[in-house]
């Protein structure tokens, strides 16, 4: 599986809000980021203006008619589907690809459509009604949703909750879209790790969320209350699934890195970065705003709210930097740059198709190592080898770090040691020799 940069944003959010506002200048922009797909979220026309529907002007997640995109999407609105495929059409000129989300699930309570639904809910999800999958003629609608998305030039599809659905039918939903778009993309929002082998094997999705991995291990190791060796387990436990997973530091459901119930600042993000895009091959989204350190300050909770209008200040500021209304702030800049360094270096050959070495196991008595704040691994290719250190610490680590024998000759290198200085909360890559 290829090492994608996903780019998620929230549609509404973005520029002026319209299918317009993505043109040449943020291509570009995201390109610069080394981005491969655009997940445009909140397409599908959602229920809004309902006593049933939560903020204003609504859930993306509560879909009211699978065959239809948001007006307020469009400048004109009675054209918005040809807005809708005028976009797509600029996104693919651009070199780039786009998700939509789907959402097999549930639907909104004034779903307009032939999917059975049950009377209730999952949840606290009010403005929803549950699909009935055990109804047979459900899979022959899902996949004539897919069908019609897909036939519009979209390039994959985010699955929303698949853990209530049942593998087995996505499976057929899925391999139905394959037939014709073999290189359809499907993301799948899964939570329990005791679940991927299903969603992998059985549904057949390309890429599973690393939430209850990845992502729960680095904001419990940031948090104090979890060990860095399990990012070690977590490997080991993925093994060849691991180039199908898909990490994040951030996305709608969580809160924002940099805000104050996360990371706090810009500067205590460098360690959980360098170790997402750098440990292995799986692939990473950004949520838009994250790389200019977007702290959901007009929240109370550190989100960025998918129910009501918000103005994340990141997003002004990016937006008034691409269409040279104003520069980017230069706290925003100087965080920008530094995701888009690591991007960058998350792309080079090694890192993308090289091997990993995890070198944790051979220097817990190492000078100056702590197993439970550190973590140092090499990625190697035959032509290179590089070593990064990860320091999830507060405090500057130094240490001596062993390079074994074993990786010595798999990479074709003669250091046996390497002195690393590394900044609280930052990340040292250094070539081995």
């Amino acid at each position: 599986m290829k090492k994608y940069i996903i780019y998620q944003t929230l549609t509404r959010l973005w520029g002026n809000g319209r299918f317009s506002a993505w043109g040449d200048a943020a291509f570009s922009y995201l390109k610069s980021l080394s981005v491969d797909y655009i997940w445009f979220t909140g397409i599908p026309r959602h229920a809004s203006g309902e006593p049933f529907v939560k903020g204003d002007p609504g859930s993306p997640y509560a879909v009211c008619d699978w065959y239809d995109v948001n007006p307020y999407l469009a400048d004109n609105p009675e054209k918005r589907m040809e807005e809708f495929s005028d976009m797509v059409a600029r996104v693919h000129k651009a070199g780039l690809k786009c998700l939509v989300d789907y959402i097999p699930n549930h639907v909104a309570r004034n779903y307009k459509g032939v999917l059975p639904l049950y009377s209730w809910c999952d949840g606290d999800w009010t403005d929803t009604l549950k699909v009935n999958w055990s109804d047979p003629s459900t899979e022959a609608e899902e996949i004539r949703i897919l069908e019609f998305w897909a036939s519009k030039g979209v390039d994959g599809f985010r699955c929303d909750m698949v853990e209530l659905v049942p593998a087995d039918a996505l499976g057929r939903v899925i391999k139905s879209i394959k037939r014709e778009y073999p290189e359809m993309l499907f993301v799948a929002e899964v939570y329990g790790q005791e679940n991927y082998t299903s969603y992998l094997d059985t549904a057949g999705f390309d890429l599973l969320y690393d939430k209850s991995g990845t992502y729960d291990i680095l904001r419990g190791v940031f948090g104090k209350h979890r060990s860095a060796v399990e990012l070690s387990r977590n490997w080991q436990f993925l093994g060849p699934n691991q180039s199908k997973m898909l990490n994040f530091l951030e996305n709608h459901d969580e809160q924002r890195l940099a805000s104050p119930h996360f990371a706090g600042r810009p500067d205590n993000m460098w360690a959980s970065l360098a170790f997402e895009l750098l440990f292995n091959d799986a692939s990473f989204m950004l949520y838009a705003g994250q790389e200019a350190g977007e702290d959901a300050s007009e929240s109370k909770d550190g989100r960025t709210s998918i129910f009501n209008w918000c103005r994340p200040a990141s997003l002004s500021d990016i937006w008034n930097s691409i269409t040279g209304t104003a520069d980017l702030p230069a706290a925003r800049k100087e965080v920008f740059n530094q995701y888009r360094e690591l991007l960058t270096v998350a792309c080079h050959k090694v890192f993308k198709y090289g091997k990993v070495w995890d070198l944790c196991y051979c220097n817990y008595n190492s000078p100056g190592f702590s197993k439970n704040e550190h973590f140092v691994f090499a990625r190697y290719d035959g032509e290179s080898c590089k070593l990064v250190f990860c320091n999830f610490s507060q405090r500057r680590a130094s240490s001596l770090v062993c390079i074994p024998e074993e990786l010595r000759n798999a990479a074709g290198v003669s250091s046996d040691e390497a002195a690393i200085e590394a900044p609280p909360y930052g990340y040292v890559l250094t070539e081995l020799k």
